[in-house]
C-alpha cells in the first residue's frame, strides 16, 4: 500500500509541473495498475482492447440502441450491464461481442427497460465508490485485483482470487447500503 501512495503523491507533484506532465501521470497511472494486477500485462491490454472493440461493434450494429450499454472485460471475461429495448437487442449483443478475438465469455446482464435515471446513475456511482473504499480498508480483501461495477443498484465482482477474498470482498459488497443484489463473477486461484 506504500508503494500505491508513494506514486499517487508523485503523480501530484509531476501534475502541477505543466503540460508534459499529464502524460507521465498517465503512463505511471497505468503502469502501476498493471504491476499491482493479477492478470499479466498482455491481458490487462487485451482486457482494454476488448472493451473498445465491444462497444465499438455494438454501436455498429444497434447505432441507436446502445448509449446505455457498458462493456467490461475482466482476464478476457466480459460483463455487458445496461438497458436495451428489447429481447433480440439482449440476445444479439452477446452474440456481437462473443466472436471479438480473445473473447472467453460473455456474461450478459443486460435488462430489457427504459434508460435509467441521472439519479440512479449517480447512486450507481457512489455504491461502486462506497464498496471500493470500504475494500481498500479491509486487509483480507485485495481491492486493486478487485473490478467493481454497478447497474440498477446490483454489484457486479470481477476478479482473480482465492475463495477467502472472494468471501471477504463478497461480504462487504453484500452490506454497503444501497445495494440491492451481489452477482460474483470471480475466477478462483490457489
Amino acid at each position: 500500500m506504500n508503494k500505491l501512495i508513494y506514486v499517487a503523491l508523485i503523480g501530484t507533484a509531476l501534475s502541477q509541473l505543466g503540460g508534459c506532465a499529464a502524460v507521465v501521470v498517465g503512463g505511471a497511472a497505468t503502469g502501476t495498475a498493471v504491476a499491482l494486477d493479477r492478470r499479466t500485462a498482455g491481458v490487462y491490454v487485451s482486457d482494454q482492447e476488448i472493451e473498445l472493440r465491444a462497444l465499438a461493434r455494438l454501436r455498429e450494429i444497434f447505432p441507436q440502441k446502445t448509449d446505455n450499454i457498458s462493456a467490461t472485460s475482466y482476464n478476457r471475461q466480459v460483463l455487458l450491464t445496461g438497458q436495451v429495448p428489447d429481447e433480440a437487442t439482449r440476445s444479439r449483443a452477446s452474440e456481437v461481442v462473443k466472436v471479438i478475438p480473445d473473447v472467453r465469455t460473455v456474461f450478459n446482464e443486460l435488462t430489457v427497460s427504459g434508460t435509467t435515471s441521472l439519479t440512479s446513475d449517480a447512486n450507481d456511482v457512489a455504491i461502486t465508490s462506497s464498496v471500493k473504499a470500504r475494500m481498500l480498508r479491509d486487509e483480507n480483501v485485495p481491492a486493486t485485483k478487485i473490478k467493481v461495477v454497478t447497474e440498477a443498484g446490483v454489484v457486479y465482482l470481477m476478479g482473480l482470487v482465492s475463495q477467502a477474498e472472494a468471501e471477504a470482498a463478497t461480504n462487504i459488497a453484500r452490506t454497503t447500503s444501497g445495494v440491492a443484489k451481489v452477482v460474483t463473477l470471480f475466477e478462483y486461484i490457489n
